[in-house]
């Protein structure tokens, strides 16, 4: 009999994608899915080491400090890939919110889950993956406004954010808040923290637009999905995830994992996964770049006791196990075409006769 062993890898780390999780730290969710999954990560990543309002000031300066600058990375002002209206330097712009007068003058500290909506309490109102830095005029117009997708907006930022009434699919017609969408995914996975991090204790929180305590509401998770799909996870959102881990000790696992929001959000089934240690294969199948626009290298290197023989199978599918495309590699160094692939994260299962193995790679 023919032996198949699939092992699709949880434990990821590819080039610029590496994450540096510790080394077992997702082992307790292994095998599950939907609440039982979200139960499991609740449980690993509760208890994180609270911070202080004012200790929010300094945990900025490794959280979200762009590379090799004193700047802040702003999420509702800044434009990745492209310039931004204007910039913040860490500390000498910091502001309260009645210390402003346009937009551009300084930032503050922005509850992206409103802080009204959970009465201010502990230790959600020092969660560094609710409190952002942003600018003090662009948070005063976000207010407690949930978020949304606008159609005729009543007021625009100068990086394009918008205040409006919601248009989104199933929304309540009410003012909501849209940032540009090179931020949308971080917003969507910063709110599957908090449905997570906080489920069972959210006690005393609100009934509002977007939730009720901590469970999100069908369009809002339909919503925030589309947004985590649209705009992937970015190396940005990878470094403050390790800074954040260095101060909180706990990590964003939609981050780290990103297919893991489908499966507690979504439809997808994460019962399946199997983690495994990087080194046990890199020396088997390497993919590069990750991410990706227009080509996927496949690098299978040969060994005397290789267990990888040719033809080799692929499939490229996504997180609900949509195939788009299959084929064959015929050579040890070979390439995929993914141009026609819409942004976001799939998997790549590599099969020959006797072995199977599956990688995931984010398209941008």
């Amino acid at each position: 009999m023919k032996k198949i062993i699939t092992i699709l890898i949880v434990f990821c780390a590819i080039n610029q994608l590496s994450a540096q999780a510790p080394a077992g730290y997702y082992t307790p969710a292994i095998g599950k899915s939907g609440s039982a999954l979200r139960i499991a990560l609740h449980n690993i990543i509760k208890d994180h080491t609270e911070q202080t309002y004012g200790g929010l000031w300094t945990a900025y300066y490794t959280t979200d400090k762009k590379p090799g600058t004193s700047l802040v990375w702003d999420i509702y002002s800044d434009v990745p890939g492209g310039t931004a209206p204007y910039n913040f330097t860490l500390g000498s712009d910091q502001c309260t919110s009645i210390s402003a007068s346009d937009e551009g003058d300084c930032y503050n500290r922005e509850h992206t889950w409103p802080k009204s909506k959970y009465s201010s309490n502990m230790p959600m109102y020092t969660d560094l993956w609710i409190v952002y830095p942003t600018d003090a005029i662009v948070n005063g117009k976000r207010s407690n406004y949930p978020y949304g997708e606008i159609t005729s907006p009543t007021w625009t930022s100068e990086n394009n954010s918008k205040l409006g009434m919601n248009t989104y699919a199933g929304a309540p017609a009410t003012l909501c808040f849209e940032p540009i969408d090179s931020f949308k995914g971080d917003i969507a996975r910063s709110y599957f923290y908090v449905s997570t991090r906080y489920y069972s204790e959210d006690g005393g929180w609100s009934n509002w637009e977007m939730a009720n305590g901590a469970d999100l509401k069908p369009w809002a998770k339909q919503m925030l999905l589309e947004w985590h799909h649209m705009d992937p996870v970015s190396q940005k959102e990878i470094d403050r995830n390790n800074a954040v881990y260095a101060i909180q000790k706990n990590r964003n696992p939609f981050i780290d994992h990103p297919e893991m929001a489908d499966c507690i959000f979504g439809t997808a089934d994460c019962t399946g996964l199997l983690s495994i240690e990087n080194g046990q294969v890199e020396n088997e199948v390497k993919i590069f770049p990750n991410p990706a626009s227009e080509s996927l290298n496949i690098e299978i290197p040969y060994s005397n006791t290789s267990s990888w023989n040719f033809a080799t199978k692929y499939i490229i599918s996504d997180c609900l196990g949509k195939v788009y495309s299959e084929g064959n590699l015929r050579e040890r160094n070979s390439t995929v075409d993914i141009q026609y692939l819409p942004k976001g994260l799939y998997f790549i299962q590599i099969t020959t006769r006797e072995k199977s193995m599956t990688l995931k790679f984010v398209k941008q």
